[in-house]
């Protein structure tokens, strides 16, 4: 099993120059091979739409992604490295020899192979981009010593860097060993995170747990007022809405920023207190997941249904519309730019990911489902009710009941995840129920229930 902590470091400013110095030799390195594998993967190829007797090609060169880049290196730290365009002089032999060829196995040869191979759905990623300083903000140790972090002292030793102090605000299990370290810039100072692993301790298999009526629940992502998330079991947690608190200071801080020139140290000044505000944001959000997550594992279930949201198309901006003279027409933008921050500012893709990892190292499995019609249909009666999203309770007059929307869903996906919802016929165009499973009992025993916790307080 491997972990992965996070603790701060405290370089002192010789420590700190020469940190900078390794990112920018490192991002040099990365830019550089990447512009020769680039250059051999667009001039051995021939466009799909071009006549293969017309397009051709000449002797194919060799391919520098498969032939070792790293081999370069002994050559590279020869002499002083000179970059064409700003004429600066880099020295690679200052710079650790396994964290320069890091810069190849861990992260070009890891762009490339989803560029060029996919991941093993076979789903290809973009072209790799040439990294800035703002993109390429960490280096890595791939072979570290286990006398490296001395906690009595509160040290963390680094090659050609020296002993950097560490703030080791939890400490390192037993039994585990440190495998890798990584040294990362932020907005506000230097971090490490350690990663440690322990083989003694056995490997979650998620396949083994069969998930049953009680000991599973369903959530539902709630986008209605102060609530985030609703459960099966009748709790509703509230959201936090980070970005909606600081849009206006962030927005200010942007704008000043923005009427200063290039260059200036003002404008440089309003950049750190920009990031540092979207640092805020950022951690807040994390913290947020993972209390969220710690709340809800607590209730100590075994499979946890979620919603499988396509977020990317749910913030997604509408096309534009035309009439016939070119003039743009309303196509509803400004009704779900509202709603598209709101997606964003939950971040529930990260809080599912944080769920799954909480989960995991308690024995429960994460799982999605689809939710397709969970928060119409009344989830005892399978009927629809719930045509409207201002429909947020329903009174039943049959079984005297009052049933909250969002809990309602969440039932729903929790029967979803079982197998026991219904199935609908939708090609006619009218929704129609072909076929149900009766799960009515124990959703209405449940609702009882509720309604009397609810009235007893």
């Amino acid at each position: 099993m491997r972990l992965n902590y996070q603790y701060r470091i405290y370089p002192y400013t010789q420590q700190v120059q020469k940190m900078n110095e390794w990112l920018r030799i490192c991002r040099y390195l990365y830019n550089r091979w990447l512009g020769q594998c680039l250059d051999w993967w667009d001039s051995n190829r021939c466009p799909v739409n071009a006549c293969p007797l017309i397009c051709h090609l000449g002797e194919l060169a060799d391919n520098p992604y498969y032939t070792d880049l790293k081999a370069q290196l002994p050559g590279l730290k020869t002499d002083l490295v000179t970059v064409q365009w700003s004429g600066e002089l880099l020295d690679l032999k200052s710079v650790y020899s396994t964290v320069l060829q890091d810069v190849y196995t861990s992260r070009l040869k890891k762009a490339m192979d989803r560029y060029i191979q996919g991941d093993s759905n076979g789903k290809r990623s973009g072209r790799p981009r040439f990294k800035t300083e703002a993109d390429y903000r960490s280096f890595k140790f791939p072979q570290v010593k286990q006398d490296w972090p001395r906690p009595k002292n509160a040290v963390l030793y680094l090659p050609f860097i020296g002993g950097v102090q560490i703030r080791l605000h939890r400490p390192l299990p037993e039994g585990f060993k440190l495998k890798t370290v990584q040294a990362i810039k932020k907005a506000d100072g230097w971090y490490v995170n350690l990663c440690i692993e322990d083989p003694t301790v056995p490997e979650f298999t998620p396949d083994e747990i069969f998930p049953t009526w009680d000991n599973s629940i369903g959530m539902d992502a709630v986008l209605h007022e102060d609530d985030f998330l609703a459960l099966s079991d009748g709790q509703k947690l509230p959201s936090l809405k980070s970005f909606r608190k600081t849009q206006f200071l962030l927005a200010g801080v942007s704008k000043r920023k923005a009427a200063r020139k290039q260059g200036d140290n003002r404008r440089r000044k309003l950049a750190k207190r920009e990031a540092r505000i979207h640092q805020r944001i950022a951690r807040s959000r994390k913290d947020h997941a993972f209390k969220t997550a710690h709340k809800v594992v607590k209730s100590g279930h075994q499979v946890y249904f979620h919603e499988d949201l396509d977020l990317k198309n749910l913030t997604k901006r509408n096309k534009a519309k035309q009439d016939e003279d070119g003039k743009f027409l309303p196509n509803g933008q400004a009704a779900s730019s509202g709603l598209n921050k709101s997606w964003n500012d939950a971040a529930f893709g990260a809080f599912f990911k944080t769920l799954e990892y909480i989960a995991e190292k308690a024995g429960a499995k994460v799982v999605g489902v689809r939710p397709n019609h969970t928060s119409q249909f009344l989830s005892y009666r399978d009927e629809k009710i719930f045509t409207d999203c201002e429909i947020r309770e329903y009174w039943d007059e049959i079984e005297q009941l009052l049933v909250d929307r969002d809990i309602n869903a969440a039932i729903n996906i929790k029967r979803v995840g079982l197998g026991l919802f219904l199935t609908l016929n939708s090609r006619s165009g009218k929704i129609k129920v072909s076929h149900t499973h009766s799960t009515a009992m124990e959703v209405l025993r449940f609702f009882r229930g509720l309604q009397k916790r609810t009235l007893t307080r």
